[in-house]
């Protein structure tokens, strides 16, 4: 059996599609689902159970059938979260609870890190998964530093030779965009926020540059296809060997208005653009550019040296989902 935390999430789903569309077997999915659209996400999925988050541990050790993997994907991703209570109880000790856990019963952890550790970026995008080196990094939110707190304490566990699960691998997201994210309302892709705006003929509105070395619209971003996302998953899962902190981009950062104009182009319109000042509440944190550094995972022996481009990602997201009469993977 695989357990997906976040399962009814943007990757968590999408990660469920692809364990089902390989006939790997049982998928067992741990989430919070609410009173929005967000069943949807696994609506065509056949799964061998649903466990409220509250329950994850009781239902991992009651379970009769083996665990092989765990895909610990659920957390609170909002990155204007301010209850650092909360995101801590979620992000940081639920997850060093499931470390713990994989550990004692050798079951195979791969969970998800996030972009938002490198902060400003100032010390690079360089996927060091040893404790100087992440001990230099600085995030701007309670988010990224909850996840930032638990990259650490698994340096330190690895580091002193304390028990680890059979195989360990945190992913770096960067820039995510696909189906399955429209639960996130605010917190979606720039893509999917922009599509109904395109798609009617209006302007695109984006954020202007508050930073005299680049033009507005001309902030950079690694935008990467959830597709990629999923096929670096699934290598991972068909070599045990292989574990670690990992990036997980493109490794080519692309400006807004490059992926406004690939949206545009998608449904066929000429780019409208309108810049907006970007709200005072996170000007002073905001990222003016990420690009990861994808050089450790084909080390690792990651076959794919290209991952897909920017404006076909953007193609078949706005083709083949945003704009077809079902939008759901």
């Amino acid at each position: 059996m695989f357990v997906v935390t976040g399962g009814a999430g943007f990757i968590g789903s999408n990660i469920v599609a692809a364990l089902e569309d390989r006939g790997l077997g049982d998928v067992a999915v741990c989430d919070s689902f609410g009173g929005g659209e967000k069943w949807r996400n696994l609506a065509k999925r056949e799964l061998a159970a649903v466990v409220p988050p509250e329950h994850l541990f009781a239902f991992l050790e009651s379970t009769s059938a083996p665990i092989d993997v765990v895909f610990h994907m659920g957390a609170i991703s909002a990155t204007t979260e301010t209850n650092a209570d909360l995101v801590i109880d979620n992000n940081f000790r639920l997850s060093l609870q499931l470390w713990e856990w994989c550990a004692r019963r050798q079951v195979r952890l791969i969970y998800a890190s996030s972009a938002a550790t490198y902060g400003d970026g100032s010390q690079g995008f360089i996927d060091d998964d040893r404790s100087p080196a992440l001990a230099r990094l600085r995030p701007l939110n309670v988010y990224g530093w909850s996840k930032h707190l638990f990259d650490r304490r698994v340096a330190r566990l690895i580091a002193t030779g304390a028990p680890t699960p059979p195989q360990w691998v945190g992913l770096k997201f960067f820039n995510v965009y696909g189906p399955n994210e429209y639960h996130k309302d605010a917190q979606q892709s720039v893509v999917a926020q922009i599509h109904p705006t395109a798609a009617a003929g209006h302007p695109a509105r984006l954020f202007k540059s508050h930073h005299p070395e680049y033009a507005d619209g001309g902030q950079l971003r690694d935008f990467v296809w959830i597709e990629d996302c999923v096929d670096v998953i699934l290598w991972l899962l068909d070599h045990p060997s292989v574990s670690g902190l990992y990036n997980l981009g493109t490794g080519r950062a692309r400006c807004f208005a490059d992926l406004a104009g690939a949206v545009y182009h998608a449904l066929g319109k000429t780019p409208l653009i309108e810049y907006v000042p970007t709200p005072e509440a996170i000007r002073d944190r905001y990222q003016y550019f990420t690009e990861a550094d994808m050089s450790r995972l084909h080390a690792a022996g990651y076959p794919k040296d290209r991952f897909t481009s920017l404006e076909d990602g953007v193609t078949q997201y706005v083709q083949g989902f945003l704009s077809a009469p079902d939008r759901y993977r």
